[in-house]
C-alpha cells in the first residue's frame, strides 16, 4: 500500500509525540495546519501535488528567514529554521540538478519556438507547470533569462 504524503506527515508527527521529539512535533503541526489551510481554500480532498505545494511554500519561508536571521546574527534562530528545512525537504520529491533543469528548459524553449527574452511568460508557464515541486522557481526563472539572453 501506497501512503499519501499527508498520511505519512500525520504518522511521522504521531511518532515524535510518543518519542518526544518537541521540534519535530511542532514542526509537522504547524506543516499539518499549513495543509488544512489548504483543504479549506479549495474545499475539497488534496492531492499529493497540493501537499507538495504547501510544502514547497514552507521550504521558501524557512529559506527567507534563515536570511533574515543570518543578518540579525541571530544563530541560535538560523539553527532551527534549518532543521526545519531540512525536515520539510524530506518530503519533497528530489530536486533536480541545475543541467536537468537547462535540459528541460531548452526543450520548452525550442517546442515554443521562443527566441527572445520578451517571450520569457512563454517559457515560464510550461516549465514551471512541469517543474513544479522538483525545482525552486528562482533557479528555473535564472537559467531561463540566461538561455534567452
Amino acid at each position: 500500500m501506497i501512503m499519501r504524503l499527508e498520511e505519512q506527515i500525520r504518522s511521522d508527527m504521531n511518532n515524535a509525540l510518543k518519542t518526544g521529539q518537541k521540534e519535530k512535533l511542532n514542526t509537522l503541526r504547524t506543516l499539518l495546519s499549513q495543509v488544512k489551510d489548504e483543504w479549506i481554500k479549495k474545499r475539497q480532498e488534496l492531492t499529493d501535488q497540493d501537499v507538495i505545494t504547501v510544502l514547497t511554500r514552507a521550504v521558501k519561508s524557512r529559506k527567507d528567514s534563515i536570511e533574515l536571521y543570518k543578518q540579525g546574527n541571530r544563530d541560535d534562530l538560523v539553527q532551527k529554521e534549518t532543521s526545519e528545512l531540512e525536515l520539510i525537504s524530506s518530503y519533497l520529491p528530489e530536486q533536480m540538478t541545475e543541467e536537468e533543469i537547462k535540459n528541460e528548459i531548452k526543450a520548452i524553449i525550442d517546442s515554443a519556438g521562443v527566441a527572445d527574452i520578451k517571450d520569457i511568460g512563454k517559457v515560464m508557464g510550461p516549465a514551471m507547470a512541469k517543474l513544479k515541486g522538483k525545482a525552486d522557481g528562482k533557479l528555473v526563472q535564472q537559467i531561463a533569462r540566461s538561455l534567452l539572453s
